[in-house]
């Protein structure tokens, strides 16, 4: 039976890898193993465990999330936002690309959408740092760096979807991620600061004439619509999630609302963009349930064929420390980052090893951090970096893939050491609890 956990596992990830959809693949084949290797009075406790998924209150949260991304997408926010802080801060050397990050900060705390907010400020803010004088590697580094951080600056789907899979407290894991989500901005901005020092023809500031012209008559204005109202929308959000007035999925729901109204304060609210926003809201919730169920089915069938049991036993076996085991769950959730998608990895591999964990004692709530941060990395690394690709669809013709990969190498760097230093020293998690 532990050879037919191995088998169903590896088949799973060999038909996803050849292409056949994730969804279908990871309900159909453990189906069918099911049907052949197990008792037929053993299918009675899956519509349960189908149900029990069905009926996770805070799984609610994932439409309401991806709907408040999608509104704020269509808002028009990140133009402002980006035109915004490129001219506060002015004649900075490097002060666009520190926009850039800080943007792409405030877009991952309200939309958490990885491809949206690449596609959105590479069409937005790539064109105008080239323009600039900016170095296309930096440039291309710093758009797809920033794009990412949605992935661990809460409120995050995958967070909320790490949650589910490792049975904590999805309010626990975003007050977790916040200290780390925004040291590792910090690190990004540092980098962005050294860099502009020491070649200053890398990233020039903004012409002090077109800074003042841009500071002339409704500035103030410009500023609170662009700044202000969704640093209320995140405040909202996070801050009633931090201090315990509302669930993740009460908060989701105003955020969803805030979303709407913010939407309406930019004179971007109509009909046709509620329908479309419905509809792409809709689309993306099936597609992650749909992909939900068959982990469900998968993580039954692989339990009562006892692969978790058999994973325990080859760790005890080879006697590996909870240390090795952890180095190891790393190493192949950031190998397989290059290959499929973060959904994919959070639903096959996270429910495989949590067992294990469990065994070992180890804090899950770290381990969701350290998951959720190596996520992060992989969307990055090349050659198969899903950030990349999205970066390089709405990239200007004159800007090759191979300046895009260089760009990345410094982020794909700090982030290692981030993810490192995070590892080393758990209390970066914890300090807010």
């Amino acid at each position: 039976m532990e050879i037919i956990a191995l088998l169903l596992f590896l088949s799973i990830f060999l038909l996803i890898l050849y292409g056949y959809p994730v969804a279908f693949t990871l309900g159909g084949i453990s189906i069918l193993y099911a049907i052949c290797f197990l008792e037929p009075s053993s299918f009675s406790a899956l519509p349960l465990r189908i149900m029990g998924v069905m009926n996770n209150y805070v799984l609610l949260a994932v439409p309401l999330f991806v709907f408040m991304g999608i509104m704020l997408e269509k808002s028009g926010l990140a133009e402002s936002l980006l035109e915004t802080m490129a001219m506060l801060f002015g004649t900075l050397k490097g002060g666009l690309a520190i926009s850039v990050v800080i943007v792409g900060t405030l877009l991952a705390a309200s939309t958490g959408i990885v491809g949206a907010t690449v596609v959105t400020m590479g069409l937005i803010s790539l064109p105008t740092m080239l323009r600039r004088g900016y170095r296309p590697e930096l440039a291309t580094g710093t758009i797809a760096s920033s794009g990412t951080l949605g992935q661990i600056i809460p409120p995050s789907i995958v967070l909320v979807l790490l949650g589910s899979v490792l049975n904590v407290s999805v309010g626990d894991l975003f007050k977790a991620a916040l200290v780390p989500g925004l040291l590792l901005v910090l690190s990004y901005i540092s980098y962005i600061l050294i860099r502009a020092y020491l070649r200053p023809e890398e990233a020039p500031g903004i012409p002090p004439e077109e800074l003042a012209a841009f500071k002339g008559k409704g500035f103030g204005m410009r500023v609170f619509k662009a700044f202000v109202l969704p640093l209320l929308l995140i405040v909202a959000v996070l801050g009633s999630i931090l201090k315990g007035i509302a669930s993740p999925t009460e908060a989701a729901g105003v955020g969803a609302m805030g979303a709407i109204i913010l939407t309406i304060f930019q004179g971007k609210f109509t009909l046709e963009v509620l329908k479309s926003v419905m509809r792409e809201t809709t689309h993306l919730t099936c597609m992650v349930f749909i992909i939900l169920l068959g982990a469900t089915v998968f993580s039954f069938v692989f339990r009562e064929v006892g692969g978790d049991r058999y994973l325990i036993e080859m760790i005890e076996n080879a006697n590996l420390s909870a240390t090795a085991f952890l180095l190891l769950v790393m190493a192949i959730i950031f190998v397989a980052g290059f290959f499929i998608d973060f959904i994919e990895i959070i639903f096959i591999i996270v429910p495989v090893v949590v067992p294990v964990f469990l065994t070992y004692e180890v804090d899950l709530i770290w381990i969701g951090i350290l998951i959720a941060l190596n996520l992060q990395t992989s969307f990055l690394s090349p050659p198969f970096g899903f950030a990349l690709f999205y970066l390089k669809g709405v990239a200007p013709p004159e800007v090759t893939t191979r300046q895009i990969y260089r760009g990345i190498v410094p982020f794909v760097l700090i982030q290692l050491v981030f993810l490192i230093l995070v590892m080393v020293c758990p209390e970066i998690v914890f300090l807010l609890f």
